[in-house]
């Protein structure tokens, strides 16, 4: 199987917003991959299900596709590989999305564990760990814990050229802990500097800019802007139908809106968000 070529088809569905080509091409090279025994494209096509059912929602496939591959993956004996740790990470991610907190815990410690073993301490490739576990604790409300994480995260994609759309991600999600832990004139600071970055990159955005554009209408939701935090979660919106459809983040960026608009006293506004929420979780349901 020419592995190349499968992230090239794949790659186009998502720039030509062919979602509903995903999932058939994906389950075709799967066969493919199994057919001719090629273990290391049928681990390529897993991680790839596993990370395209978590953003359209269908979190029990993604499971199953998480699990067929560990498993084949330790027949193989690469339980102490970096190819092992990122699948690890995407399992988490997964589990995460879906609010299965203990069990992405389990899973993002054990990719770590891993690359203290084969990673030197300053490799790129801690960054991304270290942002989902400083994003999981955050929702586990272990939020020093969560700030620990982000810092360390931040002292690395900050020497990475041309990483300035991780770092003001990076950013959005630390000032959005120092929130909560009632810092706001550090997290300001953290927003600001976020802001900068992102106006700087302009429109060449990838499919998480939606995450750190709902990011920041949180942060401007929690200082009393409700303009600037509606204007943010409409643009996240936009970004997360184009990108994926209407998944469960577009339901919940709905119910964000919907929230914004009360403190706007737009009721019209503030219903059809409501509604449009439903209507997605029932689709989904």
């Amino acid at each position: 199987m020419n592995v190349d070529k499968f992230y090239e088809t794949l790659d186009s569905y998502f720039a030509k917003q062919e979602i509903g080509q995903v999932e058939p091409f994906l389950v075709s090279a799967l066969e493919q991959a199994k057919e001719e025994e090629d273990y290391g494209a049928y681990i390529s096509v897993c991680n790839e299900m596993i990370g395209f059912y978590r953003s359209v929602s269908s979190f029990e496939k993604a499971y199953r596709a998480a699990e067929d591959v560990l498993l084949l993956m330790e027949e193989l004996q690469m339980e102490h590989t970096q190819h092992f740790a990122t699948t690890l990470l995407n399992t988490a991610t997964a589990y995460r999305a879906a609010g299965d907190y203990a069990v992405a815990l389990r899973y993002y410690k054990q990719a770590l564990q891993i690359y203290e073993g084969i990673l030197e301490p300053q490799d790129y490739r801690y960054a991304g760990l270290y942002n989902n576990m400083s994003i999981l604790l955050e929702k586990m409300e272990e939020n020093e814990e969560a700030i620990g994480y982000g810092k360390k995260a931040l002292a690395i994609i900050e020497t990475l050229e041309g990483g300035e759309m991780e770092t003001a991600t990076t950013l959005t999600n630390l000032a959005l802990i120092y929130f909560k832990v009632n810092k706001p004139e550090t997290a300001k600071e953290l927003l600001e500097r976020a802001l900068a970055l992102f106006e700087q990159k302009g429109e060449d955005t990838d499919a998480h800019y939606s995450g750190a554009l709902a990011g920041v209408a949180e942060a401007w939701y929690r200082m009393g802007d409700y303009k600037k935090a509606l204007l943010y979660y409409e643009k996240a919106l936009d970004e997360v139908k184009r990108h994926f459809g209407e998944n469960m983040s577009y339901a919940v960026l709905c119910e964000n809106c919907a929230a914004v608009c009360g403190k706007l006293g737009d009721e019209n506004k503030q219903g059809f968000y409501l509604d449009r929420a439903k209507s997605v979780r029932e689709s989904i349901h």
